[in-house]
């Protein structure tokens, strides 16, 4: 009995050694990372702008850092060689998202495309919106509508250049106007005013679904907390689902009532037909169908305003960069008349101030991915369910590839075949690989158009006596990084026919 108990105490010995034996391996093979303390890991590490704070604990830890964010592991990836690995070679390993609460509630159970799970049905969902929703020929069939609201926000801007005195434009909300109703004619066929959404307002319930996706949640990082809903999000999630819910149904019965006389389908005529129609390869209902609106509504609106703010910012604060571009719009367009779609390509200049923009404001830098099994990525263990960060904003100012980084000089581009569509790994204002912006050729036409349309038709200026070098250029964190403040100018009219 005595020699069964030893053999017991001593297996139990072996099994101890040999587990802190493999603790201490895989302890070896996990990324450096700053120390955190427990339950809460790293999570006092991050303040108001996560990215900025990656990009900050990055530069002390490594292109591939770990970190945990109370129970959720988390790999941030920040140079490009890193994010090659991630999104190119192991982008089978890396394809999914994270189990992200405010999807569950606002896109019902994550069916959309940016949020949900990698699997049959993302792919199913992502080839049918690619090829109905987002096609060269379904964007091209929104031409005339782009080019009408565009003329009305330019002729709303000329009215205010015409009259006496020195008046500045809110171009953020110009801007944000003219993004949400191109997003709103292209998914749903129509405008709406704030007043259609009764006392919530349109405009307002939009920001507010950014709002929640960008607050950080308790039940993201700690999912037993997701029940109780400390932070009261919860709450406000399951109100906003609501209303939108019932603002989409009301819709698409209108749609559904309508079909036959229309000539231009929206996305909802199109996204009903394939339903009704029975053809779709996956399980496709209502629930599909208003998860992927919402998806196209929201992302297109953010996006689009936003790189063109930062856009339009980084001109007002570089005079001599708008300069240029005003030169190479008159050489190519002439002052007779506005910039058109196929102008675009040929304004080179235009392409590289494009690119340094995105470059230094991509519009949603910290690309979520989610583990689906243990992967080695540089020596390191990356395990199955951890969630994987990478964070664009670092690798975009990496001085290996962008000598002066931070600085804006479109000119980098001249002799560059650097590219935005994900192929260059130093440049991913898109993502890259599987789950790279669907939406990427429709933001690539809207951003470039509204710009050269702006800086064509106007001077601009900054209001009282403003120097372009104190233009403020603080960052609002959200799930698309915008500016903290709304963009101000003073217009004058540039162009030589009525």
């Amino acid at each position: 009995m005595a020699f069964m108990w030893a053999t017991f105490v001593l297996s139990v010995m072996v099994l101890f050694i040999f587990h802190k034996v493999l603790d201490i391996k895989n302890k070896k093979k996990r990324p450096p990372g700053p120390k955190g303390i427990p339950i809460l890991g790293h999570l006092l590490l991050l303040g108001e702008n996560p990215t900025q704070d990656f990009h900050k604990l990055s530069l002390k830890h490594g292109p591939i850092m770990y970190l945990k964010l109370g129970l959720l592991p988390t790999y941030v990836i920040s140079s490009p060689e890193s994010a090659e690995k991630i999104l190119k070679t192991y982008d089978h390993v890396f394809a999914s998202r994270p189990h992200n609460e405010t999807a569950q509630y606002i896109s019902y159970g994550q069916r959309n495309l940016i949020f949900s799970k990698y699997g049959a049905y993302w792919r199913n969902m992502k080839k049918l919106c690619t090829v109905h929703l987002l096609s060269n020929m379904k964007i091209n069939s929104f031409r005339s509508t782009r080019s009408e609201e565009i003329a009305l926000m330019i002729k709303a801007i000329k009215d205010v250049a015409r009259g006496h005195g020195r008046v500045a434009v809110d171009l953020s909300a110009q801007v944000s106007s003219l993004s949400a109703n191109l997003s709103c004619l292209m998914v749903f066929g129509k405008k709406f005013m704030d007043e259609d959404l009764g006392k919530r307002g349109f405009k307002s319930l939009v920001q507010e679904v950014t709002q929640l996706a960008a607050t950080p949640n308790l039940g993201d990082v700690f999912p037993f907390l997701g029940v109780i809903d400390l932070q009261g999000l919860t709450r406000r999630m399951k109100d906003t689902a609501k209303v939108l819910d019932e603002f989409v149904e009301k819709i698409i019965d209108e749609h559904v009532h309508d079909v036959d006389q229309k000539k231009n389908k929206d996305f909802v005529d199109t996204m009903m037909a394939i339903m009704q129609s029975g053809e779709a390869e996956f399980q496709f209902d209502r629930r599909h169908v208003k998860a992927v609106l919402l998806d196209m509504l929201v992302a297109s609106i953010d996006t689009s305003s936003s790189s063109i703010e930062w856009m339009l910012s980084e001109l007002l604060k570089n005079p001599d960069i708008m300069k240029k571009l005003q030169i190479e719009l008159e050489e190519v367009v002439g002052l007779h008349r506005m910039v058109e779609e196929s102008d675009l390509e040929n304004l080179k200049y235009l392409n590289m101030v494009f690119k340094e923009s995105f470059r230094l404001h991509a519009a949603a830098p910290l690309l979520l991915h989610e583990a689906m099994e243990d992967c080695m990525v540089d020596d390191f263990c990356i395990k199955k369910g951890s969630q994987v960060i990478v964070n664009a904003y670092t690798v975009h100012r990496d001085p290996n590839y962008w000598p002066e980084a931070d600085k804006f000089l479109p000119e980098r581009f001249l002799e560059s075949n650097v590219d935005v569509r994900g192929r260059d790994f130093q440049l991913l204002p898109f993502g890259s690989g599987r789950r790279s912006c669907p939406g990427m050729q429709l933001a690539l036409i809207i951003v470039r158009l509204v710009v050269a349309q702006l800086v064509h038709c106007f001077d601009w200026k900054l209001p009282n006596d403003m120097q372009p070098k104190d233009l403020d250029m603080s960052e609002q964190f959200g799930i698309v990084i915008g500016r903290a403040n709304h963009l101000m100018a003073v217009p004058t009219n540039r162009l030589q026919h009525k």
